[in-house]
């Protein structure tokens, strides 16, 4: 199940950043924050969530004998894909 909800959950974000990037470009994605003070308010409530991830991140790897690197530089040059794709990728626990 949770396999499921992480798939579509990328799923539904790719086809949303597909049409982002159709929209403004990779670069205009970074330049929109700039428009206006709720827009850089909500970018910076992004970064702080995606650090505090990746801290979570790489603390989990170690863990779990995983290397942390490739899913750190995935989160900072793709932003959520990074967490989610570390996670799809997860070997179930035996609990479940």
């Amino acid at each position: 199940m949770q396999r499921t909800l992480i798939t579509i959950t990328l799923m539904l974000f790719g086809a949303l950043t597909v049409l982002a990037m159709q929209e403004v470009g990779y670069v205009g994605i970074f330049m929109s924050p700039l428009q206006s003070l709720a827009s850089m308010q909500i970018f910076i409530d992004l970064v702080i969530a995606l650090t505090l991830v990746m801290f979570w991140l790489w603390r989990d790897a170690q863990a779990t004998g995983r290397t942390a690197w490739p899913w750190l530089m995935a989160t900072l040059l793709l932003g959520s894909f990074g967490p989610l794709m570390y996670l799809l990728t997860q070997k179930p626990s035996a609990s479940t």
